[in-house]
């Protein structure tokens, strides 16, 4: 598959004086509750099959990733189709989607720890930071910390945060699914969800709309602008 070049996604102001991309923006998550199925729904808008990512065995999960330029990608998460039984949920409810969806987001950050009693102090629980891994398919391992994405703020539209530490980033070694123009959000009361971002020093345009909703515009490899909600 073809690798577009390394440059960053637009950085240019939003409506709202905040850039058309959160500067500190890692990866949109679109949940499915079919993982073949989420990538064929992505495949039919970009024009591009993402490629297998690895599993999540602590989880039930697995994902499919698409680099959309610089160190940004997306991630289509789904159940593991070879994970056993589980009586927990998966993250995001996604087993329970009717069709796939950006359900969140992850925003870089480093020294977590410090990270989230600064968003506690500030009213703002982010939840615990826990350890993550999962291996790739030639057998290389990806470890992160992550704040807690079981702790959903504002159906989704505030970010979990992650660090990668020493690990490459997941997206200089993922094909090209496309460049990540902009991203919004809208929600019934945008105000309150401007607040919480803004609490967390993180830059998102928000619009009203009648119900929450992540919206990345993307230019398709073939050149096509789609949008992803």
């Amino acid at each position: 598959m073809a690798m577009l070049p390394p440059t960053p996604p637009r950085r240019g102001p939003g409506v709202q004086g905040v850039p058309a991309v959160p500067t500190n923006l890692d990866h949109l998550l679109l949940g499915t509750g079919d993982l073949e199925e989420g990538v064929a729904w992505v495949a039919d808008r970009l024009g591009v099959e993402a490629p297998f990512g690895g599993r999540h065995a602590n989880l039930g999960t697995a994902n499919h990733l698409l680099s959309l330029g610089g160190d940004v990608y997306l991630e289509i998460l789904g159940p593991d189709p070879e994970a056993p039984p589980r009586d927990e949920p998966l993250p995001f409810g996604i087993e329970e989607l009717d069709e796939p969806r950006l359900v969140t987001w992850a925003a870089r950050g480093t020294d977590l720890e410090a990270l989230v009693a600064r968003a506690s102090s500030r009213g703002v629980p982010l939840g615990p930071v826990r350890p993550g891994s999962r291996l790739r398919p030639d057998g290389t391992e990806l470890s992160w910390e992550i704040t807690a994405f079981t702790t959903v703020l504002h159906d989704g539209l505030v970010p979990f945060f992650i660090d990668w530490g020493t690990t490459p980033h997941p997206a200089r070694a993922t094909p090209a699914g496309g460049r990540l123009n902009s991203f919004r959000a809208e929600h019934p009361d945008p105000a309150a969800v401007r607040s919480t971002l803004e609490s967390l020093d993180l830059g998102l345009e928000v619009d009203e709309g009648p119900e929450p909703a992540l919206v990345a515009g993307i230019v398709t490899p073939g050149g096509d602008e789609v949008e992803l909600r």
